[in-house]
């Protein structure tokens, strides 16, 4: 969209109080003033200055009579649906907001803390909405209208969007954006209490031995950023590929290859997904493969990539536990187009998957460890999921918050023995099992 039909677009049935038809007053104004050409050569940052600098002398000059607050948003939101994202913008710039959920365009709400709150916000109409969605589309070549109503994109910042328009949606255009915040180590989790310093060495050990690891969780749990943490641990010498569906991760090794899947373009061609990058990464003599999340035939790839030889790999998968991680690795794999029996699917997680760590976001909004439990099983065996650690919450306090301890359990000896083979220690807190019955075990089909 170019910078006259974004500030010319007119606010049909959508100027609602004094506010909105002030701004769209002043959009007009300003492309009365400013000289297109001269600022279609100046860069972002220089562009934003001059429009500021341009509206701030409409204002002195035409009036309305406005207290210095007023002023600095009446310039700030005619400048922001000028060029960015109009009343988002703010809350793209507010560090403290994780998500952005728009429905329709009279209900925002943002999550802060793990919490979900509305916000007084409103865009001044449906249309407004919708050039606010196309502008964000338009950005990675993709278009949205009633023959391709649902978009998934990602804004040049990294934010994930999804989009979703009517006939689909019965409450107008629906525009979700989720920021994901700067990586952490798994020290810094260990000082929001999602883990604690005993675990902490477990999962520093698994890494290092080269266990295959699956992180599961439901919805905004945290996964990706445990992920990312946990990968922060793989040795500086490994090469590292990693494959997304949309780029999440931020890798801090020099030997780093990301692959992100590409959907298809408007004409339906050109789609390269999240298997076709497995199997490709397969031929690029990865030490280690992390994938930020399986939800399809790709298990498949996965799982004989982790059996065959790419020890140490990384993967999410959405779960609510971790038996449901086991049998949605079984499921997902099944959608592959390659027909495999049940049972071999279930061999095939036994020999590919060594560790669960099971992610919870409580009621309070923190985000925990709730369980770190190895694969015990080989072959046809049932599953033999061994409980290592696991957080025993406490009913909700009177300040809102929820508490509780980690509680640790012995290590199984077939994992102490893959530990010592790597020179990783076996930490105190756990301690070695001698047999089956000092374990913490649980069957899982």
């Amino acid at each position: 969209m170019s910078l006259r039909s974004r500030i010319n677009t007119p606010e049909e049935n959508g100027s609602r109080g004094e506010d909105g038809h002030l701004v769209s007053s002043y959009r007009a104004k300003l492309l009365e003033e400013i000289d297109l050409a001269e600022m279609s050569s100046l860069a972002a940052a220089e562009r934003r200055a001059r429009l500021e600098r341009v509206l701030g002398h409409i204002i002195s000059r035409e009036g309305p009579v406005l207290s210095t607050v007023e002023r600095s948003q009446l310039i700030r939101r005619v400048v922001d649906e000028a060029l960015g994202l109009g009343i988002l913008e703010p809350l793209l710039e507010d560090a403290s907001i994780t998500e952005i959920m728009v429905n329709g365009p009279d209900s925002i709400f943002v999550e802060r803390g793990g919490r979900v709150e509305q916000l007084p916000l409103r865009f001044p109409s449906h249309d407004q909405l919708m050039q606010t969605i196309e502008r964000i589309v338009s950005t990675v070549n993709r278009r949205v209208d009633e023959t391709n109503p649902m978009v998934d994109a990602r804004l040049p910042s990294g934010e994930r969007v999804n989009v979703i328009i009517p006939p689909l949606s019965l409450t107008g255009a629906i525009l979700t954006i989720r920021r994901f915040p700067r990586s952490y180590t798994l020290q810094e989790l260990v000082g929001f209490d999602s883990l604690d310093e005993n675990m902490l060495y477990l999962l520093a050990g698994l890494v290092q031995a080269r266990f295959n690891i699956i992180v599961s969780g439901a919805t905004g749990t945290g996964k990706t950023t445990l992920l990312n943490a946990l990968s922060g641990l793989i040795p500086e010498g490994d090469r590292i590929i990693t494959i997304e569906d949309s780029a999440e991760l931020q890798l801090q090794q020099r030997h780093v290859v990301r692959l992100e899947a590409r959907p298809p373009n408007v004409e339906g061609q050109g789609r390269v997904t999240i298997r076709d990058l497995v199997r490709n990464s397969l031929r690029m003599r990865p030490d280690r493969i992390v994938v930020g999340e399986v939800r399809g035939g790709e298990s498949l790839d996965m799982l004989q990539a982790m059996s065959t030889g790419h020890d140490g790999s990384l993967a999410t998968v959405h779960a609510n536990s971790a038996e449901d991680a086991l049998m949605r690795l079984k499921t997902l794999a099944s959608m592959s187009e390659v027909e495999i029996p049940f049972e071999a699917l279930h061999d095939q997680i036994n020999s590919a998957v060594d560790v669960i760590i099971q992610l919870t976001r409580f009621a309070d909004g923190a985000r925990r460890i709730t369980e770190i439990a190895l694969l015990d099983s080989n072959g046809s065996e049932p599953y033999r999921l061994a409980t290592v650690a696991r957080f025993d919450a406490q009913p909700m306090a009177a300040d809102g918050r929820i508490y509780g301890r980690f509680a640790y359990f012995p290590l199984p000896r077939r994992a102490v023995d893959r530990l010592y083979m790597a020179s990783q220690p076996t930490p105190q807190a756990f301690g070695v099992a001698q047999s089956a019955a000092q374990l913490a075990l649980r069957e899982a089909r």
